[in-house]
């Protein structure tokens, strides 16, 4: 691996150095990446298991993921100085020790049987998730050649989406199936004692993740992660003040495409358990349901590995195209039928998900050069649109639960846009980064 910096900036590295420094941690950013999906996902178990602990509605329990993805809005810009001041590795371990400490509040907020210290607690798990998402998005993305770097975020994020698939069946076995309302078919009206065991049954999952966490803190201390921040930050800096990030139209248009993307990723995930458990679609109880939620998961991480793959041919542009188009025409048959078809059509909508954020993100901080950590943090930030996924559930209280996937359908409209026009760069800096 070589080294390419700013001539002026009298920063160079052995072009000898090692590939396999690089490989190794990339390893061990495929278990961090597999960690946070495993806990992010959980939520999607969370929405309608509390929804029925605590009789809410739509609206009410996708309160969770507007916690939740607050912390990202909250929290994107002071974990970008957070990562400026320690590195990547030390970010990466204090975001992981974040999620473990974040993982225990879930025990007193199920021994209050507190919804709204629930909530508390998933906005500070979202938080730390943050730090973690702003170190190591942009790290992978840069330690390598630029013409791989969609490809090599996609391969990643597969390991993130492997984590998404497996924490439905997690969740779904020491969540749901152990609970009253998740193993019984319809509404079921629970007694005082019935609520308080429902809701207590969160805390093994949390503790089992907070030890989990605590361990994979350990390893990362442990290893050699090579720390490009400081060269980089170093290079950079005199240049940050000289260009505007507004000025680059594929951030710009970027931002928002993220944004709309996590309506869909959030919004469809945390209904589909619901939206199969409906008598005119599956008629099944929840515990079933969660099964086939992990199909849906599961998509998304084949997904990213054939786009990885597909990467190496195709440009990235072409195959988000194709991912949108695939998108609203399995989302419009789901809204447009209903039975098996509709089922299976919102459940094969996570294939057409796997590829999206990884390929908007390495799109959106293209051509940025010095400004790649800024614009790595606003796209970061925009994860923040999965709380509006909220507007969803109260949609749903309103047209129903089927309809309100009109919501996530013209998202992809836009998605479609960025892919066609909006992502082309203007302005385009050199990059400062790792190249082959």
């Amino acid at each position: 691996m070589a080294v390419q910096f700013d001539g002026d900036s009298g920063l160079a590295r052995d072009r000898a150095a090692p590939r396999q420094s690089y490989t190794a941690a990339l390893v061990v950013l495929a278990v961090v990446f597999f960690m946070w999906g495993f806990a992010t996902v959980l939520n999607d178990i969370l929405v309608p298991h509390l929804k029925s602990a605590f009789q809410l509605d739509y609206g009410q329990s996708l309160l969770i993921q507007l916690a939740f993805y607050l912390g990202y809005l909250v929290m994107a810009i002071p974990a970008a100085k957070v990562l400026e001041r320690t590195g990547y590795k030390l970010a990466v371990v204090l975001g992981l020790i974040g999620m473990a400490v974040s993982a225990v509040a879930f025990v007193p907020a199920a021994m209050l049987v507190s919804y709204g210290v629930f909530l508390v607690a998933l906005f500070l798990l979202a938080s730390s998730i943050t730090l973690l998402q702003v170190a190591a998005n942009p790290y992978v993305a840069v330690i390598g050649s630029p013409e791989t770097a969609s490809s090599r975020l996609n391969l990643v994020q597969a390991f993130n989406s492997f984590g998404t698939m497996l924490a439905p069946i997690f969740g779904g076995l020491l969540i749901i199936g152990r609970s009253v309302t998740g193993t019984r078919h319809g509404a079921v009206v629970l007694s005082a004692g019935e609520r308080a065991a429902d809701v207590r049954t969160v805390e093994l999952p949390y503790v089992i993740i907070a030890a989990v966490l605590l361990a994979l803190a350990a390893l990362v201390w442990r290893v050699r992660l090579p720390d490009l921040g400081k060269e980089t930050r170093r290079a950079a800096r005199a240049e940050r003040s000289k260009h505007s990030l507004w000025r680059h139209r594929n951030l710009v248009f970027g931002v928002p495409a993220i944004v709309l993307y996590m309506i869909c990723e959030i919004g469809i995930g945390s209904t589909l358990v619901n939206f199969m458990s409906m008598r005119s679609i599956g008629g099944m109880t929840h515990e079933r349901a969660s099964e086939y939620l992990t199909l849906y998961w599961g998509g998304a991480m084949a997904g990213r590995f054939v786009g990885a793959w597909l990467l190496r041919w195709m440009t990235p542009e072409r195959l988000l195209g194709a991912a949108s188009i695939g998108a609203l025409t399995l989302v419009g048959i789901a809204i447009g039928s209903s039975g098996q078809l509709a089922m299976w059509c919102l459940i094969a909508v996570g294939l057409c998900h796997s590829i999206m954020f990884p390929t908007i993100f390495t799109l959106g901080i293209r051509g940025l050069g010095p400004l790649t950590e800024e614009g790595s943090g606003l796209l970061i930030m925009a994860i923040a649109g999965g709380a509006l996924a909220d507007l969803q559930g109260v949609l749903a209280d309103h047209v129903g639960l089927q309809l309100s996937y009109l919501m996530p359908w013209a998202s992809y409209l836009f998605i479609l846009f960025y892919a066609l026009w909006g992502c082309r760069p203007t302005g385009a800096l050199r990059d400062e980064q790792l190249v082959s």
